[in-house]
Formats: structure tokens, C-alpha cells, sequence
């Protein structure tokens, strides 16, 4: 209990002190009018109250990212604790604050169009072909996977029914105005998410307090995954949107639109991650505790397949009843669903933003979004479990390349610029030696995997050099 409560305060500590300390790093300023002011289109450029945006931002970084990323993490050991604490004040803080705080002052502009003006053509076009495949991606897996769970539970109706009325809601969110469906219905899941996870917390330090597991403990903190993969790289790529994810970036912009003001940013960006971070904190705990220790829960794990949305299923109708069954129903369908409808209306902003179209028109809408959908049903047809297994990969590479862009961002308003190169650095090792060691990459031998190490090490040094190079040649130009 004692690593619990002091990771918890640590996270809250850590928005008051290391989120204002990069909020003044930032610069903002709440004199400069938003993007949603300036730029009103009654579409995705719409004013809200601030409580709103920071529940829909919530809910849209979100999804099942914070319970079933920390369930996959703590199977090795309560170092899974450290990076939800450390990574979520000192990387994913960062990140989503600079990628959203970023799109206010670019006028609102996704993601790879800020990345291509701070680092190039390249980058950008590579931004966008790689955030759309992986926004794409996801809708498919979040209209499938929601689809099969809800077939289970009400087998009445036929699977391909059940897909379709998720894909036709999908459609809808994309199309529609950020007020009418999401600005209505977010708000409310994001808060049954938060009440969800109180639960859970409240449960456990009530009936469970001396059985959970602790940093201190040398049994708890050992790596415990059965399959022998080393913590590092592997648990910081397997705990991501508890800790830092690229999928945020992606999804940012979308209530960066909708701010009224710069001094919002801190408690909807930065706060919606550290929300994240203490929800993904109660799920590693929860599921480290339930079933008797890590261990417990790694042999679990060998006999359920489904592992976390199984975790999440017994956890929840065994310490909080019938209420926590229609919650657990929350955790693991309406979650995946509120993240592929915005996945989709991200996809739809960012080929917005590569054309040049306004969105006010609703034919325009169509001619972007339609061939959207026929690309998501097409993936719908096809079982690519094996590629979805590079979409933890992918997200973390994206967050790195967000980071970098925040440092040169930085550097280029002579501001702090080591906020974000110092996380860059090291999201640069974990993604360089993931895909190196991880079953879907290389999949070193264990003999061999030293050799991941040192190509990260050198990787991570060409860019740490490259940045400063390019800082050296920015301070001549304009000596």
C-alpha cells in the first residue's frame, strides 16, 4: 500500500510543480486569442467550457490504453509503478501538453503538419501516411474487438450486426460536429471512467491494502514476465498510454480546437494525462493484488487468452457487485469504442489539413471521410492480429517524434528545450531496442539482444548529435 499511496501523490505533486513548471517553459499566453475563437466554423473549431474539453480529452487519450496497458505491465513487477510515476509527470505530460499547446499556436494544425514546419518536408509526409495507417488501423480493431464483446454478451445479435451499428456510429462521430455527439456524450463516459477507477482504487486500500505489491519488496519489483523478455525495452512499450503514447498527439488537436483560452492547456493536456497516469496506477495495483501477487496474475494470465479485458471483468463484479459489472461493460466496450471514433475524425482532420479543404462544408466532410470508411471496412474483412502486435511500436515511435519536434520547437523560441530532448533521448533507446528484441520485430535470441542495446545506444547518440548540430547552426545563422 505504501508504494501505492506515495506513487499516487507523487503523480499529483507532479501536475502542480512539473506542470507549471512547463506550462511557463511553454510561454503561454492568455491575452493571444485560440484557434477556436479565431477560426469558428460550427464543425471542429468549436468553443467550449473548459470542464468539458478536459473530460472529452480524457476520455479520447483514454480508451482502454490506461487499464489494459497497466495490466500488461505490472505482469513485470512493480517497476511498472516507476514509469507510470516518472513517465507520465516527465514524458507523457510533456507531450501531450506540447502536441496540444503546439496546435493552438498552429492555428490547430494536426499533428504532422506542425512536425513537418519544425522538421522538414520529409518528416511531414511521413507523418501523415504513417498517423493516418495507424488511425485507420485502429478504427478496424476498435469496431471489431468492441463488436465481438458485445455479441457475447447479447448473442441475439449477429456479430456483422453488431459491427455495423458500431461502424455506422463511427460515421456519425466522424462527420458531425464535435459538439453534437461527442461534446454531448464524452463528458459522461469520461466521468463513469474516473468513477470506475475511484472504485477500484477505493476497494482495494479498503479490503486489500496488505496484499498489494510493493517497489520496496524484492520479490515484487524482479521481472516476472514469464517469457523472459527484459523490462527494458519491453514494459516501457507495453504500458503506454499510462505513461507516454503517440496516439494522444494524434488527438490533441482535436480540443485544441475548441480551447478558449491558453491558460486551459495545463489542466486539459498535462491533467488529462496525469488522469490517465493515477487510473493506469489503480489498474496495476488492482490487478498485482487480486490474484495473490504478480505471479498470481502472470498464471492467470497463461490460461485467458483475453487477458486484460478478463482481468477487468473478474476484478470488477468481485469487488463492487452489479455496479461494477455494468462498469467493467464501460472499461472494456465503450472505451475502445470512444477511441475509434476519434481515431476516424482525427484521419479525416489530418487529410484536411494535407489538402488545404476546409471543413465547414459537409461535402467536403464526405469526400474525405467516405473513402475513409470504405478503407475500414475493407480492413474489417481481414484478421491482422499479428500487425495490430506493431501498433505499440508505432504509437511509441510517434511519441518520440513528437518530443523531438517539442525540443526543436523550444530551441527555435529560445525556451528550455531539455523538457522535451531529455524524454526524446530516451524514447529513442526504448523504440530503437524494441523492435530489436520484440517477438513482431527482430527477435533477438536472448544471447544476442546486447546487440539491441548498443544499436540503440548508437542510434540515440546520431540523434542527440544531429539536434545539436542543428542548434549550433541555428545559433550561427542568427548571431
Amino acid at each position: 500500500m505504501i508504494s501505492f499511496i506515495v506513487a499516487l501523490v507523487l503523480l499529483i505533486v507532479g501536475y502542480i510543480t512539473y506542470g507549471a513548471l512547463v506550462e511557463r517553459v511553454f510561454g503561454i499566453d492568455t491575452r493571444r486569442t485560440t484557434p477556436a475563437l479565431a477560426q469558428t466554423d460550427g464543425v471542429d473549431f468549436v468553443p467550449m467550457s473548459g470542464w468539458r474539453i478536459f473530460l472529452i480529452q480524457f476520455l479520447n487519450i483514454a480508451g482502454l490504453g490506461p487499464i489494459f496497458g497497466a495490466i500488461m505491465g505490472i505482469m513485470f513487477g512493480t517497476s511498472a509503478y516507476l514509469w507510470i510515476v516518472f513517465g507520465t509527470i516527465l514524458a507523457g505530460g510533456v507531450h501531450d501538453f506540447m502536441s496540444g499547446m503546439m496546435s493552438v499556436r498552429h492555428r490547430g494544425q494536426s499533428m504532422p503538419e506542425i512536425v513537418g514546419e519544425q522538421m522538414g518536408r520529409g518528416m511531414r509526409y511521413f507523418m501523415r501516411l504513417f498517423s493516418i495507417v495507424l488511425l485507420v488501423l485502429l478504427t478496424a480493431v476498435f469496431t471489431s474487438g468492441p463488436a465481438g464483446l458485445l455479441h457475447g454478451m447479447l448473442p441475439s445479435l449477429s456479430l456483422p450486426l453488431w459491427t455495423l451499428i458500431i461502424f455506422v456510429y463511427y460515421i456519425l462521430a466522424t462527420l458531425l460536429p464535435v459538439d453534437k455527439l461527442i461534446g454531448r456524450f464524452y463528458p459522461i463516459f469520461g466521468a463513469a471512467l474516473l468513477i470506475m477507477a475511484v472504485g477500484i482504487g477505493g476497494a482495494m486500500l479498503l479490503g486489500h491494502a496488505a496484499d498489494m505489491p510493493e517497489v520496496f519488496r524484492a520479490s515484487d519489483i524482479a521481472n516476472h514476465n514469464p517469457d523472459g523478455y527484459p523490462i527494458f525495452p519491453m514494459m516501457f512499450v507495453s504500458i503506454a498510454c499510462g505513461a507516454v503514447s503517440g496516439f494522444h498527439s494524434t488527438q490533441s488537436p482535436l480540443m485544441a480546437r475548441c480551447l478558449t483560452n491558453e491558460r486551459q492547456g495545463r489542466r486539459i493536456f498535462y491533467g488529462a494525462m496525469v488522469a490517465e497516469g493515477i487510473v493506469a496506477l489503480i489498474w496495476a495495483a488492482a490487478a498485482g493484488t487480486f490474484f495473490g501477487g504478480i505471479d498470481g496474475l502472470n498464471l492467470f494470465a497463461q490460461t485467458h487468452p483475453n487477458t486484460a479485458s478478463d482481468v477487468v471483468s473478474t476484478i470488477s463484479n468481485d469487488w463492487l457487485g452489479i455496479v461494477g459489472g455494468i462498469l467493467a461493460v464501460l472499461g472494456v466496450v465503450a472505451a475502445p469504442i470512444t477511441s475509434g471514433d476519434t481515431a476516424l475524425r482525427s484521419a479525416r482532420l489530418i487529410v484536411a489539413d494535407l489538402l488545404g479543404w476546409e471543413q465547414r462544408s459537409v461535402r467536403k466532410r464526405l469526400l474525405i471521410a467516405v473513402p475513409l470508411f470504405v478503407l475500414v471496412f475493407v480492413l474489417l474483412q481481414v484478421d491482422f492480429a499479428a500487425v495490430w502486435r506493431y501498433f505499440s511500436w508505432s504509437n511509441q515511435t510517434i511519441a518520440t517524434i513528437v518530443l523531438w519536434t517539442g525540443a526543436i520547437y523550444l530551441a527555435r523560441q529560445h525556451r528550455c528545450y531539455w523538457i522535451c530532448l531529455i524524454p526524446a533521448v530516451f524514447m529513442t533507446m526504448v523504440t530503437t531496442g524494441y523492435i530489436f528484441i520484440a517477438p513482431e520485430g527482430f527477435d533477438l535470441a536472448p544471447q544476442h539482444r546486447w546487440v539491441a542495446h548498443v544499436i540503440a545506444a548508437v542510434t540515440d547518440l546520431i540523434a542527440t548529435c544531429g539536434f545539436f548540430w542543428w542548434l549550433r547552426r541555428q545559433s550561427k545563422e542568427h548571431a
